[in-house]
């Protein structure tokens, strides 16, 4: 019996193709629900004020950078939605005086364009000026990181890839998406060997860096939150870092600042990872099998599934 079609893209999979109980028991959730998820291999951190979200954000890029040495060369994969602690890494490690020389960074994702390239930097939406503008280009330049450990995804995956190899990242951050992905991890077309049930999660797990095509929802998210509505602009293909560079990080990081996924999406994706629920529909569920996640909320973008007319 194949599982009910998506109620925005019948042609994809996604959250609204779940059984209806757990969306109701994610609903129901409360911030003191959420805070009692936490077992082991998963943690829910709560945070009171946007400063604090941040400046935690931040420090995690200077704790793992400050692991770093000739012998044993660290990194952090690292999102640009949210883009915020960008800047407060920049000025801790100016503050700090940190060298930067041994530490490495990944970028999670690019879009791609017609050509079939990544797109260049001088696209409005580019992530890697964005990381550079925000970041790179502001640390002092006695203390910044060698061109050759700042990793950016091209079409061409086969370089990024390697960059994994003799490098260990210490942190994969992330941000969620209304579609429930990290990176641009989304849920596949609903088609094919796929067109009754989604990959399992053992499959979907096997998918390394590698171009995506965009799920509608993350290009109207997209949209929203970094061109001013503007859909057209939005590429509809992305390179993105995959499960298996996921799974090489020791620790995924995930900050929910309640910009970026809605009062449903910041709790259904916490209940499924905290009860072992794992389902590729819903990309993000599937940390529910790796042995160190975090979860991170701003108490005040949690926002409440209440129906309010407006």
């Amino acid at each position: 019996m194949p599982r009910k079609f998506s109620s925005v893209a019948p042609d994809w999979w996604d959250y609204t193709t779940l059984e209806e109980d757990l969306i109701r028991d994610a609903a129901a959730l409360t911030p003191h629900d959420l805070e009692q998820l936490s077992r082991p291999g998963f943690r829910v951190v709560m945070y009171d004020t946007l400063e604090d979200f941040y400046l935690a954000e931040a420090l995690e890029y200077i704790h793992a950078w400050g692991q770093a040495t000739a012998d044993n060369p660290v990194g952090i994969c690292g999102p640009i939605g949210p883009t915020e602690q960008l800047p407060l890494v920049a000025r801790l490690v100016n503050e700090l005086g940190q060298a930067l020389q041994h530490a490495h960074f990944w970028g999670m994702d690019e879009w791609i364009g017609a050509d079939g390239r990544a797109v260049p930097t001088d696209h409005p939406l580019s992530f890697e000026r964005a990381d550079r503008e925000l970041c790179f280009d502001r640390i002092a330049p006695g203390q910044a990181m060698p061109e050759e450990n700042l990793h950016f995804p091209t079409a061409d995956t086969g370089a990024f890839r390697a960059s994994w190899d003799g490098v260990r990242c210490a942190v994969m951050q992330g941000g969620q998406g209304d579609i429930k992905h990290w990176a641009f991890n989304d849920p596949l077309r609903r088609e094919g060997a796929h067109a009754d049930a989604p990959p399992s999660p053992e499959e979907y797990r096997k998918l390394a860096t590698r171009i995506v095509e965009l799920h509608p929802i993350t290009l109207a998210q997209n949209a929203r939150t970094s061109g001013g509505g503007n859909i057209t602009m939005v590429p509809p293909r992305a390179v993105t870092v995959g499960p298996v560079e996921t799974w090489q990080a020791e620790k995924v990081s995930i900050w929910h600042a309640g910009t970026h996924d809605n009062p449903l999406g910041q709790r259904l994706t916490a209940l499924m990872i905290s009860k072992g629920v794992t389902d590729s529909a819903v990309p993000m569920s599937l940390l529910a099998d790796h042995p160190n996640v975090q979860f991170n909320y701003y108490r005040g973008g949690l926002g409440t599934c209440a129906v309010e007319m407006h």
